[in-house]
């Protein structure tokens, strides 16, 4: 992958993530791990080489059916991207309504996944009254309210303290025990370490051999 004339930010990177798995993508600011995410949910397009997805050369995929692929992935970004002029609770409901679903069928799920993140008592603010912990927290809220068949985030823990970290990780591998795969970019070397995941460690845009810290006891 790269960018006009620019060094290629991203150089063979092959890896294929199986079903139900869960890994996290490390390497220092500028070795691509962004631009990685961005392959996979379909915001940018490779220079060359190719991509599968769910079984599909994304290379050969119609326009018609990117919406529909899209809907199987949830993201975490890392600038939140929420929609200002709707509440809390209407971002993290956002999916569900997008797929047509009636709110008698999500409502009560949405407000249980609020409490969980700690929002339960703001589902009525908006995103300006949030702290940037807040914000964290809605947007994967809403990245997780449909139960994608893929899951990533960029960095999903950088605005939280610890313990929220901890909590969210549960979050992200009860999904991943129900069968979502999981992709979580991260510096958090102790978040890394509680897990006990496969890393894919990304060094000057190439892949190399990455290895998981010993896996300690999950609180």
């Amino acid at each position: 992958m790269r960018y006009g004339r620019e060094p290629e930010v991203l150089k063979d990177v092959s890896f294929d993530l199986p079903r139900g798995s869960f890994h996290f993508l490390t390497g220092p600011s500028g070795s691509g791990k962004s631009t990685l995410l961005k392959l996979i949910y379909l915001a940018e397009k490779a220079s060359r080489g190719r991509i599968e997805l769910f079984g599909q050369d994304l290379a050969l995929l119609k326009r018609s059916q990117r919406p529909m692929m899209r809907r199987r992935i949830g993201v975490v970004f890392q600038e939140f991207r929420l929609l200002e002029h709707l509440s809390v609770f209407d971002n993290a409901a956002l999916s569900p309504r997008i797929a047509g679903k009636k709110p008698a069928a999500y409502r009560a799920d949405v407000a249980d996944l609020l409490a969980w993140v700690g929002l339960g008592e703001r589902m009525h603010a908006m995103p300006s009254a949030l702290s940037g912990g807040e914000k964290q927290r809605l947007a994967i809220a809403r990245a997780v309210i449909n139960r994608p068949d893929l899951l990533l985030a960029d960095e999903p823990t950088g605005n939280v303290d610890e313990a929220m970290g901890q909590r969210l990780l549960r979050l992200f591998l009860e999904l991943n025990r129900v069968g979502a795969t999981v992709l979580i970019a991260s510096h958090d070397t102790e978040l890394i370490a509680s897990a006990g995941r496969s890393v894919l460690a990304l060094v000057e845009g190439r892949l190399a051999p990455g290895q998981a810290p010993a896996p300690r006891a999950f609180p």
